[in-house]
């Protein structure tokens, strides 16, 4: 029978490479509705700020539940793990679907007990491996939040002012560090030491926002052996975290920074005027200047905090929120560890070629093709 992978050719390379293949597309799915009490309450915590916590369950619930069922059917083809998981969330009616898909792999993988998940594809995997981390489950973590009445209340009265909103910047990074801090709970439930790839999505969600954190949690010999005590946590790519492990260095840990700015009633106005003429606004110059410089420096002082070498692969984002801006600064610490390396001294182009999408669906293109091809589409 022929397998149905959702693997390329350069992924299939990759496994080959490691004495893995390919196996089938697997899917699981869960659908569920808020229900009438489960939103009463969600806008009664809603009115203080801070997490939803009856959100953050139903949709922790929905994701773990098709994670179960994922596996499940993965079992049922008689793969020895899976790689690309992904976690998705759809409308249907006024329901909500969880919706896990990701490619079977068959092949014994030393270390491994059990059947594997993780979020990386074949070629990320390669690079786990390739840098010393066995992959054990894919793990998630997640909070539903709110800014809240009160809370804007607050932040509506300062907002007169120029500078930092710290109500808000206080809600903010409790909930990016308790995303963080429930991703490495499930890690270390599954015996990791080290919870690599992980991405961070910021998303809607009835009302509120989910901050979601997806990664894999692994294993890694080296790190057993040094003074690191509780699970890693890394954002590097996959590809960047074979790097540094052939430099020497590990991750220590996923840093978060939030800073919540204003530009004031007063500086808002300077801003309007200004912008009738040609030149800088310097008042938003000195404004978004501060706030990323205070969301940087709250990275470097988590990083001495816990005796980091350097802290990698920084990025700021910008979030508007109504008359109030949000800066985050995000990166990873590391620090160098002896005898740490790689299994092989380069990586094939294979692991780092990025796969071209061949199926492309939206309007602007379709309507190119057909005006391109004579078929009209509509006058000038």
């Amino acid at each position: 029978m022929p397998i149905m992978t959702g693997l390329s050719g350069n992924e299939m390379y990759c496994l080959h490479l490691k004495g893995l293949t390919a196996g089938e597309l697997v899917v699981g799915n869960s659908v569920h509705s808020l229900g009438f009490l489960g939103g009463i309450g969600a806008g009664l915590r809603g009115a203080f700020g801070g997490e939803v916590t009856q959100v953050t369950e139903v949709i922790s619930e929905g994701r773990h539940q098709a994670q179960e069922r994922i596996l499940l059917e993965a079992q049922q083809h008689g793969a020895n793990g899976i790689s690309g998981v992904t976690s998705e969330l759809r409308h249907l009616r006024g329901n909500i679907e969880f919706l896990s898909v990701a490619s079977g792999i068959h092949g014994n993988l030393a270390g491994s007990q059990g059947i594997f998940s993780t979020s990386s594809n074949a070629q990320e995997l390669y690079c786990q491996l390739d840098a010393g981390y066995t992959p054990i489950r894919f793990v998630i973590g997640n909070v539903a939040y709110s800014v809240g009445v009160a809370g804007g209340i607050v932040g509506a009265l300062k907002s007169l002012a120029r500078g930092e909103i710290r109500e808000f910047s206080d809600i903010f990074n409790s909930t990016r560090h308790l995303a963080l801090r429930r991703i490495v709970d499930e890690a270390r439930a599954v015996g990791a030491n080290a919870v690599v790839g992980i991405e961070t999505r910021i998303m809607p969600f009835q009302g509120v926002h989910e901050m979601l954190m997806l990664g894999t949690a692994a294993w890694h010999p080296g790190l057993a052996e040094s003074s690191v005590r509780e699970p890693v946590t890394s954002d590097l790519t996959c590809e960047e975290m074979w790097n540094l492990a052939a430099l020497g260095y590990a991750p220590l840990k996923l840093l978060l920074g939030t800073s919540v700015y204003s530009l004031g009633f007063v500086g808002g106005l300077k801003a309007m005027f200004k912008s009738f003429t040609r030149g800088e606004i310097s008042d938003l110059t000195s404004l978004v200047y501060d706030a990323r410089e205070h969301a940087i420096g709250l990275l470097k002082a988590e990083a001495e905090a816990i005796g980091a070498d350097d802290v990698v692969g920084i990025k700021t984002h910008i979030h508007e929120l109504g008359s109030l801006i949000e800066f985050m600064a995000i990166g990873t610490a590391v620090k160098r560890i002896p005898g740490l390396g790689t299994v092989t001294a380069t990586l094939p182009a294979q692991a780092i070629i990025k796969d071209k999408d061949t199926w492309i669906t939206s309007d602007d293109n379709i309507f190119s093709v057909m005006k391109n091809a004579g078929g009209g589409g509509g006058g000038d």
